[in-house]
């Protein structure tokens, strides 16, 4: 199984979360991407459930000496969520990383600012919030963000994806009231390995699917 992009996977994720409309049980949904790649995907579900869509940017909180080493993440107003396993594989503390929570956070504030333009987050209380990615490998960054979200009173909270490896969607089963992931492939190594078209995406293409759905 591949998703020839990441429309195409929006659209069959899409068809999953309608009939779950259809039975009643997304009342009120408002759609949140965790940018940039989920951006796509989401942008077709939003469309499908006539609902809004909007962005919660997430950002990996890295090692100190390689940062593509995730060992943490952070999400809107959170507190970062970290990996304690990895940190103490590493030697590391939480304040070991106090100057790399720093920098993450103010790319974050960024991101925020230049995605919303302005305009406030949406109220979510008593909604059906569905966080929405191109898929879940560990788990971190989604972590993060359902732990960000849940303080702000959504009636229900999903998660949702076309791809995930079977340990990081069973570990948010725990985090989440619903995880819809449509393939949880054995072999998972990494998300793209899944998409036949998997290019990355920018700033301009997170406006640009957050303009056509606003207008």
């Amino acid at each position: 199984m591949r998703f020839r992009d990441r429309r195409e996977a929006g659209r069959e994720l899409a068809a999953r979360l309608r009939q779950r409309q259809d039975e009643g049980g997304l009342p009120d949904p408002v759609v949140l991407a965790l940018p940039r790649g989920g951006v796509a995907v989401a942008a077709e579900v939003a469309h499908a459930l006539d609902a809004p869509l909007d962005v919660l940017v997430v950002r990996k909180v890295g090692a100190p000496f390689h940062e593509e080493f995730g060992v943490g993440a952070m999400a809107g107003d959170g507190v970062p969520v970290f990996d304690a396993d990895a940190l103490r594989r590493l030697g590391l503390s939480e304040s070991d990383l106090a100057p790399v929570v720093e920098r993450e956070r103010a790319e974050l504030r960024r991101r925020e600012e230049l995605y919303r333009r302005g305009r406030p987050a949406p109220d979510l209380r008593g909604r059906s919030v569905i966080v929405v990615d191109d898929g879940l490998a560990t788990g971190s960054t989604a972590r993060a963000a359902l732990r960000a979200l849940r303080p702000q009173g959504p009636g229900r909270l999903l998660l949702a994806a076309p791809v995930g490896a079977p340990e990081g969607v069973a570990l948010m089963r725990a985090e989440a009231d619903e995880v819809v992931c449509l393939h949880e492939p054995a072999a998972f190594m990494a998300v793209g390995q899944w998409y036949e078209e998997f290019d990355q995406l920018t700033d301009e293409d997170v406006l640009e699917a957050l303009r056509q759905r606003q207008a």
